[in-house]
């Protein structure tokens, strides 16, 4: 429903996100509204874009399976996607450095929109082939999702970039959330549609993706990286390769992101066997992805207050608590089971926030789009890498090995965070035109 001012003029949502917060007396535009509105955008696309999400997460097993009628097969959609989103990560990256930060997301979820299609096309044509193409190019979507925290941060007031990034990542709760929730209504509307049952998640990600991308592309472009010279291209190269601060940010975003993955790709699964009921499981991960999103801004805040390295260091101690209790809570004790999936949620928002920060902060700015798509392409090898680790790690040593090792990457990203030499990687970036070695 649109709005309408005094004077019966249609405001449209594209005005709303856009529009200044003014001054009541003078129209003058305060300091806070060039910050506010344009990370307000940024949100906006991010919940929207997130409901696409649970198009590759939650239906693509489902779609495998209708193809394929085989159990063997339903992990590799999501398996593909994963790895689309690694590439994808760097692909955005590369294209920002060229296009802007903003027509480079708008250009993922663009990828997003066509892989959604590609998959329903896939489903009437019983092609596996295609439900694979189509799940690599939802991943380069779930890539944009993430890197728009990047975008908040720029634009963002000095000494504020952790609650601006820690918004835009809360608004992923939407899709996080909602999404595979509207599993039976998106098949609804499929089946009202002529089309499968099946992929109405994929039905509603393509307007979703197409809308996220418009709210990108329609707000102010800030300007693509300048070319550098030669003697410029190598110094800020050394600067990136020689910076603890962002080897250390990107270890905990890896960590984090195993410990979560490795957890989640086992715990319902433990939960149904060990006696509770679908409704009781889906309670459970509910808190836990609630946890990972909702709480975003509030350890954002408190870096911008206390310093990311004490958010890191909490968000650590939450993971290796939630280990801790998965190795020995009682698999029949329910509570005890999603208070440790909570406590994972909450330790991985928080190094999440954190670890983001403190790499946006690592690097030259012209070069943080390069260090951020490593960053998520980080992630996305953890995640691969944890799904895959987990069945292997239960089926050796049971949910208690599992519980463990995660308690262990907990303590390792608290290590890492506050190494020594971590300290000194704010200076150590800022590499003279000696010391790279092109003097003379």
């Amino acid at each position: 429903m649109p709005l309408i001012d005094n004077r019966t003029e249609l405001i449209t949502l594209e005005q709303v996100l856009d529009a200044p917060t003014s001054s009541h007396h003078s129209g003058a535009v305060t300091n806070s509204s060039k910050s506010v509105n344009p990370v307000l955008r940024l949100a906006a696309a991010t919940a929207v874009g997130s409901l696409g999400l649970a198009a590759g997460g939650t239906a693509g097993a489902l779609v495998a399976m209708e193809i394929t009628g085989s159990m063997q097969a339903a992990g590799v959609p999501l398996g593909v996607l994963v790895a689309g989103s690694g590439v994808g990560a760097v692909a955005i990256s590369w294209w920002t450095r060229r296009a802007g930060r903003r027509a480079a997301l708008a250009a993922g979820y663009l990828v997003g929109v066509a892989g959604a299609v590609t998959t329903v096309a896939a489903v009437s044509l019983q092609s596996f082939s295609l439900v694979l193409a189509g799940s690599a190019a939802l991943g380069v979507a779930n890539a944009a999702v993430f890197l728009t925290r990047y975008a908040a941060a720029d634009e963002s007031e000095a000494g504020h970039s952790g609650g601006t990034m820690g918004l835009v990542l809360a608004a992923a709760a939407t899709g996080a959330v909602a999404g595979p929730n509207l599993l039976g209504p998106a098949g609804a509307l499929a089946h009202a549609a002529g089309l499968p049952h099946v992929t109405g998640l994929y039905v509603v990600a393509a307007p979703s993706f197409g809308l996220a991308a418009t709210l990108l592309a329609r707000g102010p472009q800030a300007p693509a990286s300048t070319p550098r010279s030669s003697t410029r291209q190598a110094v800020h190269r050394a600067n990136r390769i020689g910076s603890p601060a962002m080897r250390r940010a990107l270890f905990v975003l890896g960590a984090a992101n195993l410990a979560m993955v490795a957890t989640m790709a086992i715990a319902p699964v433990h939960l149904v066997r060990h006696g509770h009921g679908l409704t009781n499981v889906g309670i459970a991960v509910s808190v836990h992805v609630l946890g990972m999103f909702a709480a975003a801004p509030l350890w954002g805040r408190l870096g911008d207050s206390v310093g990311h390295l004490v958010v890191i260091t909490v968000g650590g101690g939450l993971i290796s608590l939630a280990g801790v209790a998965l190795a020995t809570a009682s698999p029949a004790h329910g509570v005890a089971m999603t208070g440790a999936l909570a406590a994972l949620g909450l330790g991985w928002s928080a190094a999440v926030v954190g670890a983001s920060a403190m790499l946006a902060e690592s690097v030259p700015v012209a070069d943080r789009p390069r260090a951020e798509g490593i960053g998520e392409a980080s992630m996305s090898v953890a995640a691969g890498g944890g799904a895959l680790l987990a069945g292997i790690v239960v089926a050796t040593g049971g949910i208690a090995a599992v519980g463990l090792a995660v308690a262990g990457l907990g303590i390792g990203a608290i290590a890492a965070a506050r190494s020594r030499r971590l300290h000194s990687g704010a200076r150590s970036w800022r590499v003279s035109p000696s010391d790279a070695g092109l003097t003379g």
